[in-house]
């Protein structure tokens, strides 16, 4: 799609359109949704301007392609304008994730307690990706009990979350840089 024009004054009013024509406020529990999923693919582009060439860089890049059909659906009231085919995951994006998680598990010593976020600046750019994708759930989860919702978009940004933190482990442990455990100072 060719850009045009950048601005077009139709939102100093506080309002913006959705997929489809409904024009609803800037300040909605929608707009906040698929916000954060926008503020969480910048965040993951400069997580890939970080990481060498390579498998994770490659699939960051294809997560955020995927953030952007979880936009198009979170920016379609479902219940006045159908999907676009662009609205939907690909087929198989949940199990990638899952699958890699799973793998990156195998390839990690096991670790007892929590961790502090950071490490690398790699690692701390997932941190800060993985708490920005779960504060996205939370504005999908808000959005899905007052509007319809496809289950996979909450399932896959769910999967999506659990990657990123063992993402963040696997670029520590790449790097040879140890995590910090969490000392709670209560007990």
């Amino acid at each position: 799609m060719k850009i045009t024009k950048v601005y077009t004054r139709k939102g100093d009013q506080g309002l913006t359109s959705l997929v489809g024509g409904q024009r609803v406020s800037k300040a909605s529990v929608r707009l906040e949704a698929y916000g954060t999923i926008d503020e969480l693919n910048s965040h993951l582009g400069l997580l890939a301007a970080m990481l060498p060439e390579g498998h994770e860089k490659t699939l960051v890049e294809r997560i955020q392609n995927n953030l952007f059909n979880v936009c198009t659906n979170l920016a379609t009231d479902q219940d006045q304008t159908p999907l676009y085919p662009s609205a939907h995951l690909p087929e198989g994006a949940i199990k990638e994730l899952e699958d890699e998680v799973d793998s990156i598990m195998h390839e990690l010593p096991e670790r007892q307690g929590f961790i502090l976020p950071g490490g690398t600046q790699e690692a701390s750019q997932a941190h800060v990706c993985r708490t920005v994708c779960r504060r996205a759930e939370r504005r999908i989860v808000a959005l899905a009990e007052e509007a319809t919702v496809t289950p996979e978009v909450q399932q896959y940004v769910n999967r999506l979350s659990d990657y990123l933190f063992i993402l963040a482990k696997k670029l520590n442990f790449l790097a040879g840089k140890s995590e910090k455990v969490w000392q709670n100072a209560c007990k």
